[in-house]
């Protein structure tokens, strides 16, 4: 796609904005969206995130020989290669150095068991009794009821059980 603004180059930005509602898309060159102000947001701070997640694993540890580093079976990553570049090669990599990971993880995150995202919002979703379940439930309140010898209780509830036995849901 070539650059809208130029019409020349190859456009390498692009830029999305909605404004009231309404999304238009600009495709540009760098040279182009560099003149019109659009550059590397991270850019003039000095941050680099490989950098800054591989000192967060590489901080922990110490450094491996190349030749001794064990390697993911998967994908053949280091755990020296982990640290260096900031990310891990794939997913089979999280196995391979669990032990290693794990500090990093931990403080990153701040727990290591994912608790997911629920909607606060939401209610959760209720569980429906099967009829049985509700016998046993009625028989459990039957036998406490006839130990305390509250008998008309009891009888009540043994009519109950009866009713759902025979098929009414009661």
């Amino acid at each position: 796609m070539l650059c809208q603004n130029c019409g020349k180059n190859e456009a390498t930005t692009h830029i999305k904005q909605i404004i009231n509602g309404d999304m238009a898309e600009s495709h540009l060159c760098s040279e182009c969206a560099s003149h019109l102000g659009y550059s590397d947001v991270f850019s003039g701070f000095g941050l680099n995130l490989s950098e800054l997640f591989g000192g967060l694993l590489g901080d922990t540890l110490p450094s491996i020989s190349a030749s001794s580093a064990p390697r993911c079976p998967r994908c053949g990553t280091s755990f020296n290669d982990i640290v260096r570049e900031g990310k891990v090669g794939c997913a089979e990599c999280y196995r391979a150095f669990y032990d290693k990971l794990l500090p990093s993880i931990q403080r990153i995150h701040g727990k290591i068991k994912h608790s997911g995202k629920t909607s606060h919002s939401v209610p959760a979703e209720v569980k429906v009794e099967t009829k049985e379940e509700k016998i046993e439930k009625l028989r459990q309140q039957m036998n406490e009821a006839v130990a305390k010898q509250e008998f008309e209780q009891a009888a009540k509830i043994r009519d109950d059980i009866k009713a759902l036995e025979e098929g009414g849901e009661n």
